[in-house]
């Protein structure tokens, strides 16, 4: 039974109207209260772009458009007013609007520093590294700075600094939004008998607590760290626009969805605190989403390759805890004319929640259309694909809403993008049927959104395990990091796969993440997933930081350096081949890397 006819939206690349100009140098933020107020609008809604003389040109007929910072002469981050974003989609051009659209990412004991070869570093004479003289960050929920823990012995804080970016009021110079508190700020507050007075910050998830107290929490803390003697700089994330949260079907219910600008933002800022108290840093991202190509060429991947080139920096990330959530699907259609069914099982609990979001991605040398059957049989006929190209049908018997959208070819790779959002989905299985239009090579990918920002019942009915790391470990600039048992040297079951799309290897390396005991907000307790691996190789790498950069036997050690040490000194199994896309190039183990250095 076919649906209701449904109506095709072409949006123009240019919208002909006058517009009052102003010189552009005038709307950069840090000018003064106003423009803080402006960013930490609800109402204003971010979008990441590339750096150009085209894109200054194009921001001369916007003055509602206030430039966010330029990071690394390359990126900037632009605030658009809601009521104003199709308009400007218009002149930008339709198709760029998968560049503008910012990923969304949710958050991903003393054996685990034993089979990582921490304590055998720790107290070899030779080396005694424990982290001193340099930073370990994250980008995360947050700190409980009162705690113990993350003090020196006399009770300072060993924190130089918390970026808040969810309290308005006293953002960092040229940021724009949210708080900012010193070392001054937070052991005033210390002294206080209400340290929330004067320090409002707060981790009330504490996701970010834990890593902090697994990868650098004080030798008194009860289940040891890696790098106890490391200083902190804290970004907390504010909750992702709800704007985007609706563009991509993810619950406004869920708090813990972040834009990949403000994380961008936030490794910028750990950048320049780094450069001021001119001292190393490695940062710990545990944080990943599924709504990009998952190639490695997104705006903020690029962005934090370059991040990695630099000296003294180190950049580990969560690999994703998606291996069996049933999120990624693969199909191949063997020539032109060809056709696969990719079926996606919804339960009843997806209605009355987020939808049913599908990213589908190509190479450039196809292309691709989609048709649309709903479990009661009603049909959206095969939707020619074309660039920029919007379909919106209303089905009749299950009421739900259909928009198909097509972007191609992406401006770095030429990829298509087949974007599909279902409002209200009948319970059973929808059936998206993809045609090769164009086919060279045939292979496709397709994933819905990630674990919490989907309901439960989402999943392909024929998933695939391959190829479910997360971004922005995808990043070809970062150190990728796997999680494993270090009871029963098991990989952990929910551990995202490899290869990137590219394809390219990843994780990198694989750390212990599996019921390892550290420190929360409100007392001790135990954390699965890539992220605690992350946090372990985050300390691994101030090691080697303070090792590298403090004691200058390697004073150029970056990201890539630092990878390419711990992939020699990893652990491999005799019985396994290797790279592979479980474990990467084997596990994390600090001693060997050492002893394979030169």
């Amino acid at each position: 039974m076919a649906a209701q006819t449904g109506k095709f939206i072409m949006r123009k690349n240019r919208m002909k109207s006058k517009r009052w100009k102003v010189p552009f140098r005038k709307r950069v933020v840090g000018l003064g209260n106003r423009t803080v107020e402006i960013l930490d609008s609800p109402d204003m809604v971010d979008f990441g772009r590339k750096e150009s003389y085209a894109l200054r040109t194009q921001l001369e007929k916007f003055p509602f458009i206030h430039s966010g910072k330029i990071v690394q002469d390359y990126f900037r981050v632009l605030y658009i007013p809601k009521d104003r974003i199709q308009e400007v989609i218009q002149d930008f051009g339709q198709n760029n609007q998968l560049l503008a659209n910012p990923i969304i990412m949710g958050l991903m004991g003393y054996r685990e520093l034993e089979v990582s070869g921490v304590y055998s570093i720790r107290q070899h004479d030779r080396l005694e590294l424990r982290g001193s003289g340099v930073l370990i960050a994250f980008i995360d929920t947050g700190i409980d700075y009162r705690n113990k823990i993350f003090c020196h012995k006399d009770g300072g804080t060993r924190i130089k600094s918390i970026w808040d970016q969810s309290i308005p009021g006293a953002p960092p110079p040229g940021f724009g939004y949210g708080s900012v508190y010193d070392e001054a700020q937070i052991n005033a507050a210390l002294a206080l008998p209400d340290p929330y007075t004067l320090v409002p910050h707060r981790d009330t998830v504490g996701h970010g607590t834990f890593l902090a107290s697994v990868a650098a929490g004080a030798d008194d803390e009860p289940y040891g760290s890696v790098a106890p003697d490391a200083s902190f700089v804290v970004v907390k994330l504010r909750k992702a626009n709800a704007y985007h949260c609706n563009l991509r079907q993810i619950p406004l219910s869920q708090e813990n969805a972040y834009s990949a600008n403000d994380l961008m933002m936030g490794v910028e800022y750990i950048r320049e605190k780094a450069h001021e108290l001119q001292m190393p840093v490695a940062i710990c991202i545990g944080l990943g989403g599924n709504g990009s190509a998952h190639d490695g060429n997104n705006y903020v991947e690029e962005y934090l390759s370059r991040i990695g080139e630099l000296p003294g920096v180190c950049v580990c990330v969560a690999a994703g805890n998606e291996c069996i959530a049933g999120h990624h699907a693969q199909g191949f259609i063997a020539q032109r004319g060809g056709f696969f069914d990719l079926d996606v099982q919804c339960g009843e609990s997806a209605q009355v929640g987020s939808g049913l979001m599908v990213y589908i991605w190509n190479n450039q040398i196809d292309r691709l259309s989609v048709s649309i059957a709903s479990p009661y049989g009603e049909q959206i006929p095969k939707v020619e694909s074309k660039p920029g190209l919007i379909y919106e049908s209303h089905m009749t018997l299950d009421r739900s809403n259909v928009v198909i959208e097509y972007y191609f070819p992406n401006p770095r790779t030429g990829s298509q993008l087949t974007w599909i959002r279902i409002y209200t989905p009948t319970p059973g299985i929808w059936r998206i049927t993809v045609y090769g239009d164009i086919i060279l090579d045939g292979t496709f990918n397709a994933w819905v959104n990630i674990t919490g920002f989907c309901d439960p019942s989402i999943r392909f009915t024929s998933p695939s395990s391959f190829c479910t790391v997360t971004t922005p470990s995808t990043t070809p600039g970062v150190i990728t990091v796997g999680a494993y048992s270090a009871e029963n040297m098991e990989l952990y079951e929910k551990s995202s796969w490899g290869p990137t799309r590219l394809p390219a290897t990843a994780p990198d390396i694989s750390a212990p993440g599996v019921q390892t005991l550290g420190t929360y907000p409100d007392g001790h307790g135990a954390m699965s997933g890539t992220s605690v691996a992350a946090a372990i190789t985050a300390g691994a790498c101030a090691l080697m930081l303070e090792w590298g950069i403090v004691q200058r036997n390697e004073p150029m050690l970056n990201t890539y350096l630092a990878k390419a040490y711990l992939i020699r000194g990893s652990e491999r199994d005799a019985k396994m081949h290797y790279p592979n896309e479980q474990w990467g190039f084997g596990k994390l183990n600090l001693w060997n890397m050492f002893m394979n250095i030169w």
